[in-house]
């Protein structure tokens, strides 16, 4: 489990973030919603140790991350941003390779190439592995980053809106990748996501923040109804039942 305790972050003398509490639990697909400035990239940088916190502390099972090893804490948490550019002539595989570092130090052994294997696989891009980065479009590049992640073989995933740069049919196959991740290998997926209906529909949790704060946490279907969401977005989004799916239908609210 993750377990953040009163963290807060000030830009200036803004707090983006403001002694948020949540607990983030394993084997459960977390999603971050919330408007834009809310603060859902900001906490999870802040959790993924790329940004220091000004207050509070994150705990992994039960051990403060920020007196964790580097390497002890990349076996155990993989991280993909928001934006990755990387200016190298680098294949995809070379790149899904870069996801065993913690575990060869960049000599990959047969176990690393297998797990390569696995993860290009799992994201449709066995057949162009080869291919240079600079000639994939903005989601195939997206797509590798992603099975770099996978490749790194963690308990924990966590993902700063994945889905940008992404057609419907990729992101469709990345959050059901992310689900087979979940149910089947009991990996733990944290989530920043814009559109709320991917995260209705693969969610088991959702935590919600508006202006830094947290304003509802819980398992999906606690949080996917309209009084919940007129809280969180200020709008009244109507909810129709598909196939036992909660779909948000805000395009006309």
């Amino acid at each position: 489990m993750i377990q953040v305790r009163e963290l807060t972050k000030f830009y200036g003398r803004k707090a983006v973030v403001e002694k948020v509490n949540v607990n983030i639990h394993r084997g459960k697909i977390t999603s971050f919603i919330g408007p834009n400035g809310a603060g859902k990239s900001t906490l999870l940088s802040m959790v993924s140790r790329l940004m220091d916190a000004d207050t509070g502390e994150v705990l992994l099972d039960k051990s403060k991350v920020k007196d964790m090893k580097s390497n002890d804490f990349a076996k155990r948490v993989a991280i993909l941003k928001q934006s990755n550019f990387m200016n190298v002539k680098l294949t995809i595989r070379e790149l899904v390779g870069f996801g065993r570092f913690p575990h060869c130090k960049g000599r990959l052994h047969e176990e690393d190439e297998r797990m390569v294997d696995q993860a290009l696989e799992y994201m449709g891009l066995m057949d162009m592995q080869e291919a240079y980065l600079d000639e994939l479009s903005g989601g195939q590049r997206q797509r590798a980053f992603i099975a770099m992640t996978i490749a790194q073989d963690t308990d924990y995933i966590l993902l700063d809106e994945p889905l940008n740069n992404l057609d419907m049919k990729h992101s469709v196959q990345i959050m059901k990748i992310l689900r087979q991740l979940v149910d089947d290998l009991g990996k733990t997926v944290v989530i920043v996501l814009h559109d709320i209906n991917f995260a209705s529909v693969y969610s088991d949790r959702i935590v919600a923040l508006k202006e830094g704060r947290i304003v509802k946490d819980g398992p999906t279907n606690d949080i996917i109804n309209s009084e919940s969401l007129r809280e969180i977005y200020d709008m009244d989004i109507p909810i129709q039942q598909m196939k036992n799916c909660r779909i948000c239908v805000y395009f006309n609210s």
